[in-house]
């Protein structure tokens, strides 16, 4: 059986991690809204796992300061599997 991994499952991933995080630093959707610069609604949608753009995610990654990790993720990966572009 093949397990398939869908858009909306990593969607719902980062929302359950920026969630999971804002609750640890003990902020609100407004505070977090307010820190990057997005509106509450935003956070609300990103948490739910919901209209996630790339902007939105790095924001959030970097607030949490796991934007480092995520870029040493891709290059493992590109490093993996040889990749010359992710384009």
């Amino acid at each position: 059986m093949l397990d398939i991994v869908t858009i909306k499952d990593v969607k719902v991933k980062l929302g359950e991690i920026c969630k999971q995080q804002r609750k640890i630093h003990e902020l609100s959707r407004e505070d977090l809204a307010d820190a990057l610069d997005v509106s509450r609604t935003t956070i609300q949608n990103f948490e739910n796992g919901n209209n996630a753009t790339l902007d939105t995610v790095l924001k959030i990654t970097n607030h949490f300061d796991l934007l480092e990790p995520l870029y040493k993720s891709l290059k493992d990966l590109e490093d993996t599997n040889n990749l010359n572009s992710l384009y």
